[in-house]
């Protein structure tokens, strides 16, 4: 594996009797394109929230390039270099994909207060969001409205806004919820065409997307890392299977 880029150590989180983080170790590599799996309830947004900041927690740490970010507000960690997408998207609806792109750059660039002045003043921006425009391959959308346009193609826009913030690791919690599985392939297309040194880790239940994206995955069950592996072996765990079968038979 490559060198870690982000690495917990211990890390634990209980609200009261409920434990939903149990010492998770894991470390996701320089360029990883891994998974997080698991059963509802196992933990898979609590530790993204742990890793981002959303969430402190009990004990452990969180590191990245090897200096402990544990302490560190959300903010942050964004500006140290981790981005992240929501199961629900955040973006201005009533803004064209441009516009969101324009903010998101200017933001990361410092000069968010410039956007008092014509968008055409800062071309040093403009230009960083023409390249993720064509980059996720939504140039044609970019003077469409968010709310106008498909599903599927919000989450792209939300993946092109996070990459506005030049992270480190990007984290996408369920990119292809609500999005067709027609139109899965859109997400995939684009999570393989970033650059090959930005890690990716996605959060995600449709197990298609997970066996087509990731080299590793990691289960997690009641809040504790039960197995990681690459997808053959994960595909080939009886342990993985007894649980995601317990949960069919439950569900």
């Amino acid at each position: 594996m490559d060198a870690a880029v982000l690495e917990t150590r211990g890390l634990h989180k209980a609200f009261g009797a409920l434990v939903v983080a149990r010492d998770i170790n894991f470390t996701l590599g320089a360029g990883a394109r891994h998974a997080i799996i698991g059963p509802n309830g196992a933990g898979k947004t609590t530790f993204v929230n742990l890793i981002t900041g959303a969430l402190s927690p009990d004990q452990g740490q969180v590191l990245l390039g090897g200096q402990d970010i544990t302490a560190l507000a959300q903010a942050a960690r964004v500006k140290r270099g981790i981005a992240r997408t929501f199961q629900i998207n955040t973006l201005f609806g009533g803004l064209t994909v441009l516009e969101n792109l324009y903010l998101a750059v200017s933001e990361r660039m410092g000069v968010a207060g410039s956007m008092f002045r014509p968008a055409g003043s800062r071309p040093d921006v403009i230009a960083e969001a023409g390249r993720l425009l064509d980059m996720l391959k939504l140039g044609r959308d970019a003077r469409t409205t968010i709310a106008e346009l498909p599903y599927g193609r919000q989450r792209l826009v939300e993946i092109a806004i996070a990459l506005a913030l030049q992270p480190k690791v990007l984290l996408l919690d369920e990119p292809a919820a609500g999005v067709p599985s027609a139109e899965s392939h859109i997400l995939l297309d684009a999570i393989a065409a970033l650059p090959a040194d930005v890690a990716v880790l996605i959060i995600e239940h449709d197990m298609d997307v997970v066996f087509r994206f990731a080299e590793s995955i990691t289960v997690l069950v009641n809040g504790g890392v039960l197995t990681t592996g690459a997808p053959d072996e994960i595909a080939d765990n009886a342990e993985v299977r007894a649980v995601y079968l317990g949960e069919a038979a439950h569900g």
